[in-house]
């Protein structure tokens, strides 16, 4: 199987779970109750409306993306296949430092249940961290790596680098001087790492950078190793309009990068607004999907 996908993806990523617990009923460090647990399938149910509006926009379907999840995600992942939408799912258990799997043993008939588009992995890998941690959910990423693409399967990555302690304190405890500083080569640290750990990307779902050089070297760095066809999406981080835009500016020009994952930015204020009873279902779904053919826009006019 070759690596790598070829065409637009703009994913409208909404596959959280346990902040969707925590930021839209407050529920931490308990199971939700079986009402809670509705609420929140009726809150993503809300956020399909909105790609669905933006689908009734004129927008190709064939280069929109669901990412969401089984848990929650209710018939999305039916639905979205019948519009002709890629679909992604995660496999990750979530809110763990470590990648684990959610569904244990059983992660490939779930995958093979809902036949996704692209499986995505959440992984957390600081080069200079837990090299043992690393080293243990290195082995569990090989291992999917290899179950998907031995079936013909897309691989979703998406990589988080967290601060180390020693790092942030080297940028005085700024956190946006760490992202500026010392966050993108890490990023290609963690790659490498990662490639050699035998763990094949598809697509990347990279988190943000600030300049299009930065951009340049991650790019090379996943497509390094005649690993030419990969590409990389930019994820928005739950970031303000100002910054996801001007992370899609600096990504969209270089060859390689397809287009982006974002969900928070698009759909938390309008959300909140439905929980608090200030704006109707349809008055929601409208702005989501405003909210995303915005970021559409954006990019696409920046390459």
């Amino acid at each position: 199987m070759e690596l790598g996908y070829d065409g637009s993806l703009y994913i409208l990523a909404f596959d959280h779970r346990g902040s969707f617990q925590k930021s839209f009923l407050g529920v931490s460090g308990r199971k939700p109750t079986p009402e809670e647990d509705s609420k929140i399938v009726e809150l993503k149910a809300i956020v399909f409306e909105g790609m669905l509006a933006a689908v009734e926009s004129g927008e190709d379907p064939s280069a929109l993306g669901v990412l969401v999840d089984e848990q929650y995600g209710g018939d999305i992942p039916k639905l979205a296949r019948e519009r002709g939408l890629r679909l992604a799912m995660p496999v990750e258990r979530s809110g763990q430092n470590e990648f684990d799997f959610e569904y244990g043993e059983q992660f490939g008939d779930h995958i093979e249940q809902f036949d996704p588009d692209f499986t995505k992995v959440l992984v957390r890998w600081n080069p200079d961290g837990d090299k043992v941690g690393n080293q243990r959910q290195g082995e569990r990423l090989a291992r999917l790596s290899d179950w998907l693409h031995e079936r013909d399967r897309k691989f979703l990555f998406e990589l988080l680098v967290p601060a180390e302690p020693a790092q942030l304190d080297s940028v005085g405890g700024d956190e946006e001087r760490y992202d500026v500083e010392l966050r993108p080569d890490l990023m290609c640290r963690a790659i490498a790492e990662i490639q050699a750990a035998g763990i094949e990307a598809d697509v990347w779902k990279i988190e943000g950078v600030d300049t299009q050089a930065d951009n340049d070297r991650i790019i090379a760095q996943t497509r390094g190793g005649g690993r030419d066809g990969v590409t990389s999406v930019v994820l928005g981080r739950g970031a303000d309009d100002a910054k996801v835009d001007h992370w899609l500016r600096q990504a969209a020009p270089v060859d390689g990068f397809v287009g982006f994952a974002i969900g928070r930015s698009n759909f938390s204020q309008p959300l909140k607004a439905w929980m608090a009873g200030s704006a109707s279902r349809e008055e929601v779904a409208a702005q989501i999907g405003a909210n995303y053919t915005r970021f559409i826009h954006v990019y696409r006019d920046a390459q």
